[in-house]
């Protein structure tokens, strides 16, 4: 069975022109922060921060129901941008991080030091891809592969967060 090559080996294989003009790929790509040269990865992290922060208002279901539909429309944003470049999680595509980041952030306390450790604690998780955010990174193709590992990440994220809310 043909397996999908890790992120760490992702080819940076040339998007084509005028492919950022299809709303699916504009949206996949985090409204073309996945074009960001060095760290895409990273630049749609901060589009995440630029979502959580009207986000952070609603009430924890509302936020959780949100980042809930956000999860499904970014795994066919997802699937349909990398059949479309022939790559499985090409670096262009980063509405994986958006969504992995509004996990983190669940139920977070207000304030811009918890937005930092968030971000940090998920591109942390994201990069070093702890079990099992390595093995579904390695295994699961698709749209629903491409978000799980970040969703995973996310969680990871999330956990830290609240451990720190807990001691502090």
């Amino acid at each position: 069975m043909n397996q999908p090559e890790s992120t760490f080996r992702r080819p940076a294989a040339p998007v084509p022109a005028g492919f950022l003009v299809h709303p699916v790929h504009f949206l996949a790509a985090g409204f073309g922060a996945g074009y960001v040269p060095k760290l895409p990865g990273t630049a749609g992290t901060v589009v995440g921060i630029l979502l959580y922060v009207p986000m952070r208002e609603l009430g924890v279901v509302a936020y959780l129901g949100v980042t809930a539909v956000l999860f499904l429309a970014g795994t066919w944003l997802c699937g349909k941008t990398a059949r479309d470049l022939g790559v499985h999680d090409h670096p262009v595509i980063v509405c994986d991080e958006i969504v992995g980041f509004l996990v983190t952030m669940i139920a977070v306390p207000r304030g811009w030091p918890w937005i930092l450790a968030g971000f940090i604690l998920f591109r942390l998780f994201d990069i070093w891809k702890p079990w099992p955010i390595r093995w579904v990174d390695r295994r699961i193709s698709g749209g629903f592969g491409i978000m799980l590992d970040d969703v995973i990440a996310g969680v990871y994220g999330l956990a830290g967060l609240q451990l720190a809310v807990y001691l502090l």
